[in-house]
């Protein structure tokens, strides 16, 4: 079980990340390709990722098993994660004592490759080969479906909105799902072990992850930043998701053509026009359009707030698509 305690400043200080982590999201999925469960969200892309992996990668899973501790290092919650260069950055600039103290709580609980000892004393080839490996990694396993994952994790994070909106924060620390009991003030969390994590007015940054599984994750270390890692909820049709193929959009496809159909189906939870293009693999400029014409039907409305427009589908909008066969809203 994972507690989570927080105090009145801690509750005005909780975020969500505005995006995936690249750095969580290859750890949680070398950690998620080793397991056995989770077939139905993972299966395929298990299959399609192992023959793909190169020989680079072997430096990871010992780091990143799929049950048990890991380095906090290989998560870093300093320096600029922007892009994925700049993660890798971060990661191999790791200095000495990180290492050698996150890899001695490792080792005590299970036996590590000899080259790690190399590497809790900072050499720098081995760090940048461990950053390499990284980078490889990344480029085989995650990039080709990159844009869905920041999709889904766009849509999670519109979810977690309306939570707050109708909530507040303990609203949204009710809603992360049936894993998660928000008993205030303190949030348990199924978890592997047991694990007390005491906030003391630093904030807790709310991370979702397309791969995190089955339960959510912390650092082992209480004394860094706070985080709590998530698992977000997702379709698992890999093979469509690397073609960047249009969803299935039912009898709606026909009606108002299958792209402007896929994007009144994403607004049902609110999304800008960035997330939009992103998750449909299509030009803003196409997206501003089909949202000109749903927004004159009367489907969609736009709010703008701080430079950034979000598009929101109305009532009419969300009674189209329950009876295009989506569902209830």
């Amino acid at each position: 079980m994972l507690r989570v305690h927080f105090t009145a400043h801690d509750l005005a200080r909780v975020r969500v990340a505005p995006g995936p982590d690249y750095l969580w999201e290859i750890s949680n999925s070398i950690q998620t390709l080793q397991r056995q469960d989770g077939v139905r969200e993972f299966g395929e892309w298990r299959r399609w990722a192992r023959p793909r992996l190169p020989d680079s990668c072997r430096l990871l899973a010992p780091l990143l098993p799929p049950r048990g501790d890991s380095p906090d290092f290989l998560t870093p919650t300093h320096g600029d994660r922007a892009t994925l260069q700049a993660a890798v950055d971060t990661l191999v600039r790791t200095p000495r004592p990180r290492l050698h103290a996150d890899l001695a709580r490792v080792a005590a609980a299970r036996r590590l490759p000899g080259w790690t000892r190399t590497l809790a004393g900072g050499d720098a080839d081995t760090l940048r080969e461990l950053g390499r490996a990284v980078r490889a990694y990344h480029g085989e396993a995650l990039a080709p479906f990159w844009r869905r994952i920041h999709a889904h994790v766009d849509a999670d994070r519109a979810v977690r909105l309306r939570s707050l909106l109708d909530g507040g924060t303990e609203g949204l620390l009710e809603g992360l799902g049936p894993r998660f009991r928000w008993r205030p003030p303190v949030l348990e969390a199924d978890y592997p072990v047991d694990h007390q994590l005491h906030l003391e007015g630093r904030g807790l940054v709310l991370q979702p992850s397309f791969f995190c599984w089955p339960t959510p994750i912390t650092l082992a270390d209480g004394g860094l930043p706070p985080v709590l890692v998530y698992p977000i909820g997702h379709a698992a049709d890999w093979t469509r998701a690397a073609r960047h193929a249009p969803p299935d959009d039912g009898p709606l496809g026909p009606l108002l053509g299958h792209t402007r159909a896929a994007v009144l189906r994403a607004t049902r939870t609110g999304a800008s026009t960035v997330e939009l293009a992103r998750l449909l693999a299509v030009t803003h400029p196409a997206v501003s359009q089909h949202v000109k014409v749903l927004r004159a039907a009367g489907l969609v409305t736009t709010v703008r707030r701080a430079g950034r427009s979000l598009h929101v589908a109305t009532a009419e909008g969300r009674a189209l698509l329950r009876g295009g066969g989506h569902g209830p809203l």
